[in-house]
C-alpha cells in the first residue's frame, strides 16, 4: 500500500536520489555514513532569508503569543552535537516517521490552557498519557489511565527536556502549549529545516562552531563531540541573524565598537536629537570619512548629514562588545562577541541583538578559539584582557563555522528535537511534488527511537522581557 506525499523540492531530490535505501531499513538509527549528505564542497556564504510576513493561514497555526521562550540549552546530552554529517539522514528519518504517525491520525492534543500535577486524576490526565505513550515519552503499555502517577510525571519531564523547557514533571503554561502543537506543524517544521540545511554546504572539520539561531544556543564541537555548549542571544525578529557558513579567523581582545550604519540609524542618531551628550558618556567618538574626530556639538542631528560619520565606541566595560569579539568574514558584517548586557543570558526568551550572536561565557570561548594557537592559553588571554590594550589574535587554523536555522531536528540518541520558527522562515512556500513512498513500518521507526521536542511561543499573561538595544538606555 502506497501513501502519496507532499515534499520541498529540496527535500524531494534528496530522498529520492539518496534516501531510499535507508527508509528501506528505518528500523535502525539513521547515523553519520548512511549517504544522506551530499559531498563536501567549498563553503559558499548561505544567503540569509528576510524575515517574511506570516500569511493568515500561518499565523492561524501560530500560537497567538509573540515571543516564545528558550529556557538556556537542554535536550540532548552535551556531547552530540546538533549539527554533523549525519543530521540530514537524521532529520530526514524523523520526518518520515512523523509522516506515518500523521498518517494514523497523530496524537491528541491538550487545550493550552489545561494545568496538571502529579496526583491528579481525570480525562485530560488520559488524554496526556495518550500523547506521550505516541511520542514516545511514556512507554506504551502505560498509555491507559487517568491517574497523574511518578510513571507520567518521569515522561512529562522526557517531554520538557527534549523541549527545552525546565524539567518540573508537571504542566504548566509552557509545556500545555507544547502539548497543544498538532503533529502537522513538526512535518513541517522538520521538511523546512531538511530544505535549508540541504541547501548548505559545510566541511566538517576537526574543530568547528555551529550556532542553531531558533535554540539561540552555541557549541564548539572537535572530534565529533561537543566540547563546549553556550547559551546565546541572537537577532530579533525585526533584526535576525543571517544564515552564514564561514571560518572564524581572529579574536579581538578589548575592541573598539564601530557602529553598523542599521544601529547608528535606529539607535544612535533618534538619541542625539534628544540627548547631545549621549555620545561622550557611552565613551564614543565621532569620525568623519577621513577619520577625524568630530564634535557632536557642531552636527544637526536632523539633518541628511547626520547618518555621515562613524560613530566609534572605546574599549572598556561599557563596549557593547564587551571584552572580547570572534571575528569571521562574511558579507553580513556580523560576528561573535561579549556583551555589556550580561542579564539577558538569563531570560527565557534570547532574540535581542541586532544580528550578531552573543556568548554566554565569551572568555571560556575565546580560550576555546585559541586553544591551538601557540603562545596562547587562558592565563595569556585574562592577562591581555587586564591590559585594557586592543590585541588582535590570528588563530593558528581557521575554525568553520556556521550559523544555521533548525526549527526541527535529530540528533545522535534518537530524539528529535523542535523549536519556535521565530524569524518565519518555515512560512515560506515550498513547491509541492507528489511522490510515492512505502508506507514504513511503523514499530520499526518507533524502534529507531525518534520522539518529540520543541518551543512553540509564551504563554498568554507570562512575563514580559525588556528588550535590550546594543546600547543602553541611557
Amino acid at each position: 500500500m502506497a501513501i502519496s506525499i507532499r515534499l520541498p523540492v529540496a527535500a524531494l531530490a534528496a530522498l529520492i536520489g539518496l534516501a531510499a535505501p535507508a527508509f528501506a531499513q528505518l528500523g535502525a538509527p539513521i547515523m553519520p555514513g548512511d549517504q544522506f549528505r551530499a559531498p563536501a564542497a567549498p563553503m559558499p556564504l548561505a544567503p540569509a532569508p528576510a524575515p517574511r510576513p506570516a500569511s493568515p493561514a500561518a499565523e492561524e497555526r501560530r500560537s497567538p503569543l509573540q515571543r516564545p521562550a528558550v529556557i538556556p540549552v537542554a535536550g540532548s546530552p552535551l556531547a552530540e552535537p546538533t549539527y554533523d554529517e549525519g543530521t540530514l539522514g537524521r532529520i530526514a528519518g524523523a520526518w518520515q516517521h512523523y509522516q506515518d504517525l500523521a498518517s494514523q491520525g497523530g496524537w491528541p492534543v491538550l487545550p493550552r490552557t489545561v494545568r496538571l500535577a502529579p496526583g491528579q486524576t481525570g480525562p485530560d490526565v488520559a488524554t496526556l498519557r495518550r500523547h506521550l505513550a505516541i511520542t514516545g515519552d511514556l512507554p506504551a503499555n502505560l498509555a491507559a489511565g487517568d491517574t497523574y502517577d511518578e510513571a507520567l510525571a518521569a515522561a512529562v519531564k522526557r517531554f520538557q527536556a527534549r523541549h527545552g523547557l525546565v524539567e518540573s514533571g508537571s504542566v504548566g503554561p509552557q509545556t500545555a502549549i507544547e502539548l497543544s502543537v498538532p503533529i502537522e506543524n513538526r512535518i513541517r517544521a522538520l521538511a523546512s529545516s531538511y530544505d535549508r540545511l540541504s541547501k548548505t554546504s559545510f566541511s566538517f572539520g576537526q574543530r568547528y562552531v555551529v550556532v542553531n539561531l531558533p535554540a539561540a544556543a552555541i557549541e564548539a564541537v572537535s572530534g565529533g563531540e561537543v566540547e563546549r555548549r553556550y547559551v546565546a542571544v541572537v537577532g530579533k525578529p525585526d533584526r535576525p541573524s543571517p544564515l552564514v557558513t564561514t571560518f572564524i579567523t581572529n579574536v579581538n581582545i578589548n575592541p573598539t565598537w564601530t557602529v553598523p550604519l542599521s544601529i547608528a540609524k535606529k539607535d544612535i542618531v533618534p538619541k542625539l536629537r534628544k540627548d547631545p551628550g549621549y555620545l561622550a558618556r557611552m565613551h564614543m567618538k565621532l569620525l568623519d570619512a577621513a577619520g577625524r574626530e568630530i564634535d557632536p556639538a557642531t552636527v544637526d542631528w536632523n539633518s541628511d548629514r547626520a547618518l555621515g560619520f562613524t560613530f566609534r565606541q572605546d574599549p572598556g566595560p561599557w563596549n557593547a562588545l564587551g571584552v572580547v569579539r570572534i571575528d569571521m568574514p562574511n558579507p553580513y558584517s556580523v560576528y561573535m562577541h561579549d556583551t555589556n548586557h550580561r542579564n539577558l543570558f538569563s531570560a527565557d526568551y534570547r532574540f535581542q541583538s541586532s544580528g550578531c550572536t552573543r556568548v554566554s561565557d565569551p572568555r571560556d570561548f575565546a580560550a576555546w578559539v585559541l586553544a591551538d594557537t601557540p603562545g596562547w592559553n587562558r592565563a595569556r588571554f585574562e592577562a591581555s584582557v587586564a591590559s585594557t590594550q586592543r590585541i588582535d589574535v590570528r588563530v593558528a587554523h581557521n575554525i568553520p563555522v556556521a550559523w544555521i536555522y533548525l526549527t526541527g531536528w535529530a540528533s545522535r540518541d534518537g530524539q528529535v528535537h523542535f523549536r519556535t520558527d521565530i524569524y518565519h522562515h518555515d512560512d515560506a512556500p515550498a513547491k509541492p511534488f507528489m511522490v510515492q513512498l512505502p508506507r514504513p513500518v511503523v514499530t520499526a521507526a518507533r524502534a529507531a527511537g525518534f520522539s518529540l521536542q520543541s518551543g512553540e511561543s509564551r504563554p498568554e499573561g507570562a512575563p514580559k522581557f525588556e528588550e535590550v538595544s546594543y546600547l543602553d538606555s541611557q
